[in-house]
């Protein structure tokens, strides 16, 4: 396995309910910290049909990982962010047998 090449600080988010004011709720996201990132872009997607509005692509994105339950260990339903930028987090898994890193699969979808 090659070392990952940690060079993009990504924003960690989780999502939160916060009370809308009229008795329901909104989501709104929370920053948890920055952590270093390898971004690898996978294939792309624009399913064909007048209702699709997004294209997405598929990313890894491998950081350096944290004890189970730690605040700053990724987790599917949180997300990264890079500026404007949204990769919601669908899957977490360690990348190597000594758990050093962990493999994020994200999708970034974007308005055709």
């Amino acid at each position: 396995m090659k070392v990952p090449h940690l060079t993009r600080a990504l924003l960690l988010e989780a999502s939160e309910r916060v009370p809308d004011g009229a008795g329901g709720f909104s989501e709104s996201w929370a920053a948890l910290g920055t952590l270093w990132a390898e971004v690898v872009a996978g294939a792309g997607r624009d399913p064909a049909g007048e209702e699709v509005t997004l294209s997405s692509v598929g990313y890894r994105i491998t950081v350096r990982a944290a004890p189970p339950g730690d605040g700053m260990r990724p987790k599917p339903g949180q997300r990264f962010r890079e500026g404007s930028r949204e990769f919601p987090i669908l899957a977490v898994a360690e990348r190597d047998a000594a758990g050093r890193f962990l493999t994020c699969h994200c999708r970034e979808e974007a308005p055709r």
